[in-house]
């Protein structure tokens, strides 16, 4: 087992209880994130997961379809990605990424497991959830994001940055650094 593959079962299971939380009438509702509803985040999800697997050759196992059931297509694609990190050859799996070489577990480390905490307020905040987050993962995804400079926000995975109120905590600190307005 690697540290990544802990980290993303950690992740994983605080997102799959979002995800299995949602009521049946929250599907529709309109994430922090603009154009995204509740079901909109999963699928995300399911497809940022499908495209890492594509970085390294590999198709991820079919599963179903999140328009159809978000709860089960997050699960094929959760299960896949730890199997994936569970597997040290497919872990150490090398490839040139948007910054130069790197391996999957890396980039899952990286990029995935920053999506499932930031993705899990956006779902909490969708669907009227616990919004609280992990600080101890908060302040590590904000000093890794941080070391980009400006070219953290050149993909459009985050909004400029938001000025928080002198009080704000440090979530709310966490999240406007993001872009999301809190």
């Amino acid at each position: 087992m690697t540290e990544t593959a802990d980290k993303y079962r950690e992740r994983a299971a605080a997102m799959t209880a979002k995800i299995e939380a949602v009521p049946d009438d929250a599907w529709a509702n309109q994430s922090p994130c603009a154009e995204w509803t509740a079901r909109d985040v999963v699928a995300h999800l399911v497809d940022t997961s499908g495209r890492f697997f594509g970085f390294i050759g590999k198709t991820p196992p079919d599963g179903p379809r999140v328009e159809v059931d978000p709860v089960a297509a997050w699960r094929a694609a959760r299960d896949a990605m730890q199997a994936a990190l569970d597997d040290p050859d497919v872990a150490a799996t090398e490839f040139t990424g948007r910054f130069g070489p790197t391996t999957f577990a890396a980039s899952v480390d990286r990029f995935v497991c920053t999506d499932l905490v930031v993705h899990n307020w956006d779902l909490s905040r969708a669907t009227g959830q616990d919004e609280a987050l992990d600080p101890q993962a908060m302040r590590e995804i904000q000093a890794d994001l941080a070391s980009f400079g400006d070219a953290v926000r050149s993909s459009g995975a985050f909004g400029p940055e938001v000025e928080p109120p002198e009080d704000a905590d440090d979530q709310t600190r966490f999240l406007c650094f993001l872009g999301r307005r809190p």
